[in-house]
């Protein structure tokens, strides 16, 4: 429980990263879901990752809205900055403190009932304005905090706990994502954590808006059959698009894996992601194909997962707003406040 301390000890074997972090020193309280609950193995592959890119704590700005997925910032990087907003408000808040420090890194997490009802609207206008964030939704179909009821993400005709068959459609937020221009849109599985660190690695370097919709069962209410949420059927019907790894600028990260294609896409800040491609004839720089890839294997009852959609010259909020380099929290007030003079230039310039 949350109110009980988590063991401070470390082995003194424990592996460090280059900044002398074992992994321990990512982690947070100690968890309150359900066990065997989908977003335990996510907070457990976003500990992974932060260690694995030597990221200091104290640069990371994690944001939560309401629902189990958005507890679960509590549970990993515990000495990080934090905010829990209201329901769906979560991209909003984000924003602001974007604005306010473009010095830290952002990670917004999400749920389906957070990001696919309440918070629509904020969630696609944090896609579209590039907010340079990675933004990950934790979605199990299920209201899980209020017993059970579908959520917007479930699919027409999957069955709940209890047998009721849902009849509306579903809202996909990956091609949501792909068609209000995000730039680095991804699809994991909170069961194969092989596929799902390198994807958080790469989306916490991308520049601009990084989504990854990560299907997490929820073992109370949703891992039956009948679910299309369920740890089976996820199993049974994930086609990846890519074998993926993550090399940070000159600290490649080897791994074996079987031959074929590779793709390198450079980031801005240098560093490489690597993708072995298992379908030869996918593209992942190709947004329409990426769109018509997810409708047509949807149609067929398939998950795809993997990295989806990227662009390497993508921009962020601050690019578009042409904002200074100089956060603005430490902006002064001559800086905030030039004075009439400066004002009435400003104005003359637009008429």
């Amino acid at each position: 429980m949350t109110y009980i301390a988590k063991p401070r000890l470390h082995h003194p074997t424990l592996p460090k990263n280059a900044l002398g972090y074992t992994r321990r020193d990512y982690e947070g309280k100690i968890s309150t879901l359900c066990a065997g609950c989908g977003h335990d193995s996510i907070s457990a592959a976003i500990i992974q990752a932060c260690w694995e890119l030597d990221l200091e704590p104290h640069r990371l700005a994690k944001l939560s809205g309401i629902g189990c997925s958005s507890k679960t910032p509590d549970y990993f990087l515990g000495n990080s900055h934090g905010f829990n907003s209201v329901h769906g408000r979560m991209p909003s808040v984000l924003t602001g403190a974007n604005l306010a420090n473009r010095e830290l890194i952002y990670l917004g997490v999400s749920g389906d009932g957070d990001s696919a009802s309440i918070g629509l609207g904020q969630f696609a206008h944090a896609m579209r304005r590039g907010v340079n964030m990675t933004y990950v939704v934790e979605n199990n179909g299920v209201y899980g905090l209020t017993k059970g009821q579908f959520s917007a993400t479930a699919d027409a005709g999957s069955k709940s706990k209890r047998g009721a068959v849902n009849s509306d459609a579903p809202i996909d937020l990956v091609s949501l994502a792909l068609q209000l221009g995000a730039t680095f849109v991804a699809r994991g599985f909170s069961g194969d954590k092989e596929q799902l660190v390198p994807l958080l690695k790469a989306a916490l370097r991308h520049r601009g808006a990084a989504l990854i919709d990560i299907i997490s069962p929820c073992v109370a209410f949703n891992n039956h059959a009948g679910s299309t949420k369920s740890y089976d059927y996820v199993r049974e019907h994930n086609e990846a698009v890519n074998r993926l790894d993550f090399m940070p600028r000159r600290a490649p990260i080897t791994a074996d894996y079987a031959p074929g294609e590779i793709i390198e896409v450079t980031q801005h800040d240098g560093s490489i992601l690597r993708l072995r491609k298992l379908d030869e004839g996918y593209d992942p720089g190709d947004r329409l194909a990426a769109m018509n890839h997810v409708q047509s294997h949807q149609a067929r009852g398939e998950i795809v997962t993997g990295l989806l959609f990227i662009d390497p010259a993508a921009g962020d909020l601050h690019a578009h707003l042409n904002t200074v380099d100089l956060p603005f929290n430490r902006l002064g007030e001559s800086e905030l406040c030039p004075g009439s003079s400066v004002l009435e230039r400003i104005n003359a310039s637009l008429r």
